[in-house]
């Protein structure tokens, strides 16, 4: 199972980016993904999530209303477009996938997804 994440890169503040991660491996569509962030000296946090099917979604209350995610289990392919982008928002974002389908309050959990793509940088300036 490998998992890649591309499309980071620099933005100004207010501007707008997508970040896309491939998946090979794997049947995509039995597991659930999420979004993860890490910001430079701190902890990985939850960013957003997506069921098996696309048909249910969370996010974390940092990006709500600017981030979406989305998938194309056809092409083994996930999402991120992020809008109205921040200083803040500034990190390396990783694409994780949980191994399951299961849609449970662990979403927005980084301990119960069992595949990991290397982080793509996304840096916005002020």
């Amino acid at each position: 199972v490998q998992l890649q994440a591309f499309g980071g890169g620099l933005v100004p503040a207010g501007g707008y980016l997508r970040v896309s991660c491939a998946g090979s491996g794997l049947t995509f569509s039995n597991y659930v993904m999420g979004w993860f962030r890490q910001a430079p000296g701190k902890e990985r946090e939850f960013v957003a999530g997506i069921s098996w099917d696309g048909s249910s979604t969370l996010y974390a209350d940092s990006v709500k209303g600017r981030f979406t995610i989305s998938r194309n289990n056809a092409e083994n392919t996930l999402y991120l477009q992020m809008n109205s982008l921040r200083p803040k928002d500034t990190a390396d974002y990783y694409c994780a996938g949980r191994g399951s389908t299961a849609w449970d309050v662990y979403v927005r959990s980084s301990a119960v997804y069992a595949y990991w793509g290397q982080g793509t940088l996304v840096t916005v300036s002020s």
